[in-house]
């Protein structure tokens, strides 16, 4: 789950045809899947937009993170795993993939980073 300024992207599940999410799975191999078109309720996908939302305005960050979440497949409960503040930008990373799913190209995503930190870094003068 990306947030972008103050933005909750799109949810993005990870699949993987190895046991867990390693590096293998997230860097050299092919058939990882990163879906978007989610078969799960609209009001499940909003209620992880807006948590991921919360923890990322109660953890004071800014311009952008992503929160890690695993789903229990037996209860269907969320468990926050993560927020990393410093997002991968590599051809397999879900910050840029999310975006793209907003109609925010490469290119328009650095230029809000860099536009979000600038005033952050004013701010603070």
């Amino acid at each position: 789950m990306s947030i972008l300024g103050d933005q909750a992207l799109p949810v993005c599940e990870i699949r993987t045809s190895r046991e867990f999410y390693d590096y293998q799975a997230k860097y050299l191999v092919d058939d990882t899947q990163y879906l978007f078109d989610l078969e799960l309720p609209e009001t499940f996908l909003s209620k992880i937009q807006s948590l991921s939302l919360d923890a990322h305005r109660a953890l004071g960050c800014q311009v952008m993170s992503r929160v890690d979440w695993l789903v229990d497949s037996a209860t269907g409960n969320p468990y926050l795993l993560e927020i990393n503040t410093i997002p991968g930008f590599t051809s397999h990373s879900l910050l840029p993939k999310a975006a793209a799913r907003v109609g925010i190209d490469f290119e328009s995503l650095c230029q809000a980073i860099v536009a979000d930190s600038y005033l952050i870094d004013r701010s603070c003068e």
